[in-house]
């Protein structure tokens, strides 16, 4: 299987797609998956941008809407996760994953799907501890604070995704696992990104939560994005055990290593994406303490008892099968000619996909319960800067780039390709 692996999409999905083209008309191949890493930008129409956490020099509408709209369909099958830079509000309707368009599919806050029999899992967001230990208590509209703190990583979704046993072929992550500069050439690295260097040293350069699931998940392939440049490293988990490797990319700019072709043994196709049973008996069994308020969340004493879970899901996916909902429009799409930007906010709809998928797993709805979420503030205890602030480079990586242009300005650039 040939997948093309994107870094931070930034809603340039139609450049991505004509790379791809290129690629595949250039070696004569043909790709079977696209996977991108966040920053995906799913804009449908103006007023997701309302829920888009980026300077107002960066708000455009990008090529996102046009494959929402069903103008243009994704001519590769796609999965993506959320990063810091998306339309929240769209990715809050399909927190459990869906089809964020025809054949583009969003693996959820936390995931694990089969695209044919490779296993890909992944995990939305970035790491904030002040957030970490809190529940998903941010709903539209996002005020100042919520707009940034909604795609923080939760205790919650990791602590689930903890739970996988069965081997994962690729995770997905935005921000790159604590440590992983470790285990590759960081001295080369931070020739060409400088202000990364004090945090390598000081051992603070990504996600703890990241680097937990590393260790537990072992899996082949880890794909990150984040920090826009590539970088890869070599895992290798106890002396002689299994081997993770790590492949991080830049953003979609030309000149940038933004995407790369990765081959993986499978078993022949066609291949779709499919739901994965494991992880849907995990999801059913966590979702009754599934954390929506500024409380920390107690759920570390659920009782698993996975094996009857597992065998209701099988018969569950026997009778239905396993592909996932169909996809359906929420909201207008954009209209070029026509503006909507002085709509009344209407809230974040319930979305079919998600109503079906609940219904499925015989769970309710409980994505638009605002009780005590918007009226308690953190504890402080969980407001101080302990394990990882969320300082430059770590979330404003593009305006730092900008800012440290014009001194590298006569210097050879060391990311074109």
């Amino acid at each position: 299987m040939k997948i093309a692996v994107e870094g931070c999409m930034h809603g340039d999905l139609d450049k991505v797609y004509e790379t791809i083209k290129y690629i595949e008309n250039t070696r004569n191949i043909r790709v079977d998956l696209l996977l991108c890493c966040g920053d995906f930008q799913a804009i449908r129409n103006e007023k997701d941008m309302e829920s888009l956490n980026v300077p107002p020099k960066y708000k455009e509408m990008k090529s996102f809407w046009k494959y929402y709209s069903g103008q243009e369909v994704a001519p590769v099958p796609t999965i993506f996760i959320g990063g810091n830079h998306e339309a929240s509000n769209y990715l809050w309707e399909l927190y459990y994953g869906g089809w964020a368009a025809p054949n583009i599919y969003f693996l959820g806050f936390a995931g694990v799907v089969k695209f044919g029999n490779i296993r890909i899992g992944g995990l939305s967001g970035i790491y904030n501890a002040r957030h970490y230990h809190l529940g998903h208590h941010e709903r539209p509209p996002y005020n100042d604070n919520t707009i940034r703190s909604v795609y923080h990583v939760r205790e919650y979704d990791v602590h689930k995704l903890m739970q996988v046993e069965e081997p994962i072929d690729i995770f997905l992550s935005h921000d790159w696992p604590l440590g992983i500069t470790d285990y590759g050439n960081w001295k080369q690295l931070v020739r060409y990104k400088k202000h990364f260097e004090d945090e390598i040293q000081q051992g603070t350069l990504g996600s703890k939560p990241a680097a937990q699931l590393l260790e537990k998940l072992k899996p082949s392939y880890w794909f990150s994005a984040h920090l826009h440049c590539k970088f890869t490293a070599l895992v290798q988990h106890e002396e002689g055990g299994q081997v993770t490797k790590f492949l991080a990319l830049d953003k979609c700019l030309p000149g940038r290593k933004f995407l790369q072709i990765v081959d993986i043994e499978s078993d022949p196709g066609p291949f779709e994406v499919q739901y994965d049973e494991e992880w849907l008996a995990i999801t059913r069994k966590f979702n009754c303490v599934f954390p929506l308020t500024t409380r920390r969340g107690d759920f570390r004493s659920t009782q698993l008892d996975m094996q009857d879970c597992r065998q209701w899901v099988k018969s569950r996916l026997e009778d239905r099968g396993v592909k996932p909902c169909e996809f359906s429009q929420t909201v207008p799409p954009y209209n070029p000619s026509h503006s909507v930007s002085n709509t009344t906010f209407s809230g974040s709809p319930r979305n079919p996909q998600t109503l079906s998928f609940l219904e499925f797993l015989d769970l309710p709805y409980v994505l638009d319960n605002v009780s005590g979420s918007r009226d308690h503030p953190a504890p402080a205890s969980l407001t101080q800067r302990d394990d990882y602030s969320e300082d430059i480079p770590i979330e404003d990586e593009d305006e730092l780039e900008e800012d440290v242009a014009e001194d590298d300005s006569t210097k050879p650039d060391n990311e074109n390709q």
